[in-house]
C-alpha cells in the first residue's frame, strides 16, 4: 500500500480526522540524559518516539567519533549493525568485493569464511551484509543474548581486523584462472564470485535500466559509478587497492553503529569501547554526493538486451527523472514520498490511469517513484513495455498529468487514505521491526541527517497539517521540483539484437588484452594461484576459535500458540485471540475438489482480476480508494497445500486475506464481499491492462529468481503440488501470460474467468481464520456471519481421482543471461514421515560442508546448495548466478559420493540442527501465528514430533536417508533437472534434454515452444 519509496501530494479542504497523528503510547522509560558519559561514549540526544513505542538514544564515541544509535524497545528480536560510508570514485566494485572479503577471516577468527561458518553455530533470525550506493552495512538479529554477543564479536573483528588475504580477493572478487585449474593447457578465463554476481545483475534488464539511469542522473558524484561493480571495470581492481580502501574507510571515525531491542545498552557500549580502544580519530576523506544542478534537461538513449519472453514490438523502457530535495531535509522527503504515492500508486493515481490503463506501457519503469537513497534525492516517472513510436506520447502524457494535478490538486479522500495506511503500518506488529527501522534510517543517516528525525512520523503529520492549511503544498512542489525543474533526465532503453553478443565480445577483448600483457612468470603465477586456491578451498580447518551455541540452546518444546476452533453455521473458524494493537487479521480458504485442467492456467489471473477489474456498479478506482481508506489491503491468491501425511494428495483453491483497524471491521468484510461477488469480468480494457502488467512482472522476476524457477520446473514432474506450482507461477505461467499479453480477442479468457468464478468460493468448502484482540471478537463474529451468508450454497463438485504419476525430465530454457540457474530434484517424504527430519539435516550438511565450497568458492557462482521442502516433500540441489551448467550438475552427483564416504562429527550435526532451528524458531508476526495449522493442518503435536525427530537425528540416520532417497534415485535415473541460462552446445536434444525456447529464441533449432500445461 503506502510504499515509502514513492508518494504524492495534494491540497483543497482536509478533514482533521484524515490527518490525526497515531495514537500515543506510554513513553519508554528514559534512562539517560544528554551529556552522560557511558564507557567511553557521550550521550548526544535522547528522544522518546511514542508512536513507535521506542526510546532512541544517540551517542558518540569520544576517542574516535564513531556514531551510535540505540533504540530501546520491548522486543526480544535484538539487532546489531555496523556500517561505513563507502562512496566510490570508479566502478571497480571495491566496496562490494570488500564486503565479501571482509567476511573471509579475521585476526581473532583466522578461518576461511567465518560468516558462513557462524550461520551454523547460531540461532540468528537474520545475518547478512549489504553494499548500497554510498555505504556498506553488516547487520544481524537474534533473540538469544549469548548468540548476540558471539555474533557481535565476530562481526566487529571481521569489520575492523580482517585478514584480506590475496587468495580471498581472487576467490571473491576476480581472477585470471585456467578453465580447469589442474590443466595448464586449458584456456585462461575470468572467474570470481562478485564478478559472476554482477554479470548476473547486468543481465537483468530492470536492474540495468535502474543502474544506468541512476548513473546519468548524478554526473560528477559518487553515484555516476556502480558501487557494486560493473564487470567491465571489476577486472581493473587490484588487491592492493582493496586493502587501501579498507584502511581508509573501515575505521571507527567513519562508522555508524545501530543497536535495537531489549538487551541492556551499557553492556554493549562497554564491549564496543574495548574493541575501539586501539583506534585514534582520523579525518575521513570526502567524496562528492551532491550533484551540480543542470541548466537544461538532458536526454540519454542506451541499448539493452531483447527479451524473448515479451512482445518484441513493446520492449522500450523510458523514464523522466527529476532532481529533488537534499536528503537531510526530512519533511520535504516526507512530502515528496506522499507526492510520489499520489501520482503513482494504485488504480486511482493519475499516472496509472494515464499511462497504464491506456496501455501505453505494460508497467511502470524499474526506477519509478521517489528515491531518497542519494545525497540529492530524485523522483522518477516512467514506463516499460512501450512501443518505440510511442515514446513522445509517453513523455507528453507525463507532463500533461503533472500540469493537471497541479491545477486540480489531490482529492482529500486520498490524503486520508495515505495517512490511514501509515497509521496501520505502525500498529502492525512485525517480527523484524528492528531491521525495518535500520533500513528506514540508513540512507539519510549516511548522508548527514539525524536518524531519529526519520522516526518521528507524528511530527511530520503535524507539520503536514500546518502546510496544508496554508494551501499549495503539493502544487508548489510539482511546480518547483517537476514542471519547472531544469535538472530532469529523459532516459530511454531500447533492445538491440547484438547486445548480448557485444557483451561477450567485450569480455573476450578485455581478456585478450589481459593475456597479451602476461609473460611466462605471470602465466606460471596464474597456474600456481589456481592450485593454491584449490588447496586452500579443500583444506580442513580447525574451527574451535569460533564461538558457538549448543544443543542446550535449542528449546526442547514447540512454542505454544493458543488457538480456538469454532464454527459459524457449517463454516469452521480458527480464532487466535491475542494483543494485536487494535488490528484484525482475516484469512479464508475456499478449497475445490475439481478444477478442469484447461482452467488452471487462468487461476492466478482470476485471483488478480478480483482485486483489479472493479464491478458493474463501481470502478476499481472507487473501490481501491475505499480499500486504502479502511483496510491494510485485500488479497486474493491461488491456494495450494500438500497433505501432511501423503505428498500425492493436495488441496487446491482460493485464499482471501485482509486486515484492518478494529473500527473498520464491517467495512473490510463488506469490501471483500463486494469484490468477490460483483467483479466485472467483462471489463475488457482493465483486463487487458492487468494481463500486460502481470506478464511484465513475471518476465522481470526470472532474472532475479532464476534458481526458484529452475527448482519449480524440476520439481513439477515429481509431485502434484509442485506440478500445480509450476502452472500457477513457474515458467509455464510466464510463457502463458506472455502469449496472453499479445492476444487481442479476450472473449475466451473472459469465459474461462467466469467459469472459475462459478466453482470458486462455495460456502460448503470454505474455512476462515481470524486473529484479533478479545475486545473485537464479537464484531468479527457478527460481520463474518454476514459475509459467509452471502456465499453460494451450491453443492461442491465431485472430487476427481488423483492420477498424478511421477516422471523424470531434463529441461533447458535458453535465455539471454550471462549466467545460469540450475536445479536437480528427487522425491522425498511427507511432513509426518520420520525420514523428513533426516533429509532436512542432510540438506544442511551437504550445503555447508560441500556445495558451498564446490559451487561458490571453486565454481564462482553467487550461490548454491541443497534444500529439503518439508511441506512439499522434495529434495533439491540448485545454483544461482552460476557461470557453469552441466559441470554444476556433475557437482550434485559428486555430493552423494561425498556424503556416503564422509564422517560427520557431533559438532557438525549440532551445527546443522542449529541452522535448521533458526528458521523453525524464528519470531513470527502476530498475523502469522497459527497459520500453518490453518493452511496445512499441521498442529502443535505434529510440530513437536518433528522437533523431537530433528533433535534425535544422528550420523547413521543421515547416511541411510542419503542412500535410500538420493543415491538410489540418481542411480536409477529418477531425478529431474532444469537449467535456465546461456545457450550452449553442451546441452542438446541429442543428450536427452528437452529444450524450451521463448519467442525470439524459438528459431526451430532443436527446441519446442513451452507447453501450455505442465500437469
Amino acid at each position: 500500500m503506502l510504499r515509502l519509496r514513492g508518494s504524492v501530494g495534494a491540497q483543497q479542504k482536509w478533514s482533521r480526522a484524515a490527518l490525526r497523528p497515531y495514537r500515543e503510547y506510554s513513553s519508554v522509560s528514559q534512562q539517560y540524559k544528554v551529556g552522560d558519559k557511558l564507557h567511553g561514549y557521550s550521550v548526544q540526544e535522547v528522544r522518546n518516539v511514542p508512536e513507535l513505542q521506542l526510546l532512541a538514544t544517540r551517542l558518540s564515541h569520544e576517542a574516535t567519533g564513531a556514531q551510535h544509535l540505540h533504540v530501546t524497545r520491548d522486543d526480544s528480536n535484538n539487532v546489531f549493525a555496523v556500517g561505513f560510508s563507502t562512496p566510490v570514485t570508479d566502478s571497480t566494485g571495491v566496496p562490494h568485493i570488500l564486503e565479501h572479503t571482509t567476511l573471509c577471516g579475521s585476526q581473532k577468527y583466522p578461518v576461511r569464511d567465518p560468516f558462513f561458518k557462524m550461520l551454523n553455530r547460531s540461532l540468528a533470525t537474520f545475518m547478512n551484509a549489504f553494499t548500497a550506493s554510498d555505504y556498506t552495512i553488516y547487520p544481524f538479529a537474534t533473540t538469544n543474548e549469548v548468540d548476540y554477543k558471539n555474533l557481535r564479536d565476530v562481526y566487529m573483528d571481521s569489520a575492523f581486523h580482517p585478514q584480506l588475504r590475496r587468495l580471498d580477493f581472487l576467490q571473491e572478487g576476480w581472477r585470471l584462472e585456467h578453465e580447469d585449474p589442474l590443466d595448464p593447457k586449458s584456456p585462461i578465463v575470468f572467474k570470481g564470485v562478485v564478478y559472476n554476481e554482477m554479470k548476473g545483475q547486468m543481465s537483468d534488464p530492470g536492474y540495468l535500466f535502474y543502474q544506468r539511469a541512476h548513473q546519468h542522473m548524478f554526473p560528477g558524484t559518487t553515484y555516476q559509478n556502480v558501487s557494486g561493480g560493473d564487470p567491465r571495470n571489476i577486472t581493473d581492481l587490484t588487491h592492493e587497492q582493496l586493502v587501501k580502501f579498507h584502511h581508509s574507510h573501515y575505521h571507527p571515525s567513519n562508522a555508524k553503529f545501530f543497536t535495537y531491542g531489549n538487551f541492556p545498552l551499557e553492556e554493549q557500549l562497554q564491549s564496543l569501547d574495548a574493541k575501539l580502544a586501539a583506534f585514534k580519530r582520523i579525518d575521513v576523506e570526502e567524496v562528492n554526493k551532491r550533484v551540480t544542478p543542470w541548466d537544461a534537461p538532458r536526454r540519454v538513449k542506451m541499448a539493452c538486451p531483447p527479451d524473448p519472453m515479451s512482445n518484441p514490438d513493446r520492449q522500450t523502457k523510458l523514464s523522466i527523472s527529476y532532481l529533488a530535495n537534499d536528503a537531510q531535509d526530512h519533511f520535504t522527503s516526507f512530502a515528496m514520498r506522499l507526492l510520489s504515492y499520489f501520482l503513482l500508486d494504485g488504480h486511482s493515481s493519475p499516472m496509472y490511469k494515464a499511462l497504464i490503463e491506456t496501455n501505453l506501457g505494460s508497467d511502470f519503469s524499474p526506477n519509478t517513484g521517489y528515491d531518497p537513497s542519494t545525497g540529492s534525492t530524485c523522483l522518477s516517472i516512467g514506463l516499460q513495455g512501450v512501443r518505440s513510436a510511442d515514446v513522445p506520447r509517453v513523455e507528453e502524457t507525463i507532463k500533461q498529468v503533472l500540469q493537471d494535478v497541479k491545477r486540480d490538486g489531490i482529492e482529500p479522500k486520498r490524503i486520508e487514505a495515505a495517512i490511514h495506511q501509515m497509521e496501520l503500518s505502525q500498529k502492525h506488529k512485525t517480527a523484524d521491526f528492528g531491521l525495518s527501522i535500520m533500513h528506514t534510517i540508513s540512507s539519510s543517516w549516511f548522508n548527514g541527517s539525524n536518524p531519529i528525525d526519520s522516526l518521528e512520523i507524528n511530527k511530520m503529520i503535524e507539520r503536514l497539517k500546518s502546510e496544508l492549511a496554508k494551501g499549495g503544498l503539493f502544487e508548489s512542489s510539482i511546480e518547483k521540483y517537476l514542471l519547472s525543474n531544469p535538472h530532469q533526465l529523459t532516459f530511454i532503453m531500447e533492445p538491440e539484437e547484438s547486445f548480448s553478443a557485444n557483451l561477450i565480445a567485450d569480455e573476450q577483448a578485455r581478456l585478450k588484452h589481459k593475456l597479451s600483457q602476461l609473460n611466462a612468470a605471470d602465466e606460471k603465477r596464474i597456474y600456481d594461484d589456481g592450485l593454491e586456491l584449490l588447496k586452500n578451498q579443500d583444506q580442513t580447518e580447525e574451527l574451535s576459535c569460533l564461538p558457538t551455541l549448543t544443543m542446550q540452546d535449542i528449546a526442547p518444546t514447540t512454542k505454544h500458540v493458543s488457538l480456538d476452533h469454532t464454527g459459524i453455521g457449517e463454516t469452521p473458524v480458527q480464532w487466535r485471540t491475542t494483543s494485536t494493537n487494535g488490528i484484525t487479521y482475516f484469512r479464508a480458504i475456499s478449497a475445490w475438489d475439481h478444477v478442469p485442467e484447461e482452467l488452471k492456467l487462468y487461476v492466478p489471473l482470476f485471483c488478480d482480476a478480483i482485486t483489479s477489474l472493479g464491478t458493474k456498479k463501481r470502478t476499481m478506482q472507487e473501490i481501491d480508494d475505499d480499500v486504502r481508506l479502511y483496510t491494510g489491503g485485500l488479497r486474493v491468491a491461488p491456494f495450494l497445500s500438500t497433505n501432511h501425511s501423503d505428498i500425492d494428495q493436495i488441496e487446491e483453491g482460493i485464499s482471501l486475506s485482509g486486515n484492518c483497524l478494529d473500527r473498520n471491521i464491517p467495512k473490510m468484510y463488506s469490501l471483500l464481499s463486494e469484490i468477490i461477488h460483483e467483479t466485472d469480468f467483462d471489463n475488457v480494457s482493465k483486463l487487458k491492462t492487468l494481463i500486460m502488467g502481470n506478464a511484465s512482472g513475471l518476465v522481470n522476476s526470472v532474472a532475479e529468481s532464476g534458481h526458484v524457477f529452475a527448482r519449480t520446473i524440476a520439481e513439477s514432474s515429481l509431485t502434484p503440488s509442485r506440478a500445480a506450482s509450476e502452472v500457477y507461477g513457474g515458467m509455464t505461467q510466464v510463457d502463458f501470460m506472455s502469449k496472453l499479453a499479445e492476444t487481442e480477442d479476450l472473449s475466451d479468457v473472459i469465459a474461462k474467468l467466469k467459469a472459475i468464478a462459478a466453482i470458486a468460493l462455495k460456502k460448503s468448502s470454505i474455512r476462515a481464520a481470524v486473529t484479533c484482540g478479545e475486545e473485537s471478537v464479537q464484531a468479527n463474529e457478527e460481520t463474518l456471519t454476514q459475509f459467509l451468508s452471502g456465499l453460494s450454497t451450491q453443492s461442491p463438485s465431485q472430487p476427481s481421482p488423483n492420477v498424478f504419476t511421477p516422471h523424470y525430465t531434463k529441461m533447458f530454457y535458453p535465455l539471454p543471461f550471462s549466467v545460469n540457474y540450475t536445479a536437480q530434484v528427487v522425491r522425498g517424504v511427507p511432513y509426518t514421515h520420520s525420514d523428513g527430519a533426516k533429509l532436512a539435516l542432510l540438506s544442511s550438511l551437504v550445503t555447508t560442508h560441500f556445495l558451498h565450497r564446490e559451487i561458490r568458492e571453486k565454481g564462482g557462482a553467487y550461490g548454491g546448495g541443497s534444500r529439503y521442502g518439508g511441506l512439499n516433500g522434495t529434495f533439491s540441489f540448485y545454483s544461482y548466478r552460476d557461470p557453469r551448467n552441466v559441470e554444476t550438475l556433475d557437482t550434485f552427483q559428486r555430493a552423494l559420493d561425498w556424503v556416503m564416504s564422509r564422517s560427520f562429527s557431533e559438532r557438525e550435526l549440532t551445527e546443522a540442527k542449529l541452522s535448521l532451528f533458526q528458521g523453525i524458531d524464528a519470531p513470527l508476526s502476530v498475523a502469522e501465528e497459527g497459520l500453518i495449522n490453518f493452511s496445512d493442518g499441521i498442529n502443535e503435536d505434529m510440530r513437536q514430533r518433528r522437533r523431537e525427530q530433528l533433535l534425535m537425528v544422528n550420523e547413521q540416520d543421515v547416511k541411510e536417508a542419503a542412500d535410500k532417497y538420493l543415491v538410489s534415485a540418481f542411480k536409477d535415473g529418477k531425478t529431474s533437472m532444469a537449467v535456465l541460462g546461456v545457450d550452449t552446445p553442451k546441452i542438446s536434444s541429442a543428450s536427452g534434454w528437452d529444450i524450451k525456447r521463448f519467442g525470439a529464441l524459438n528459431n526451430g533449432a532443436g527446441g519446442e515452444p513451452i507447453a501450455a500445461n505442465a500437469m
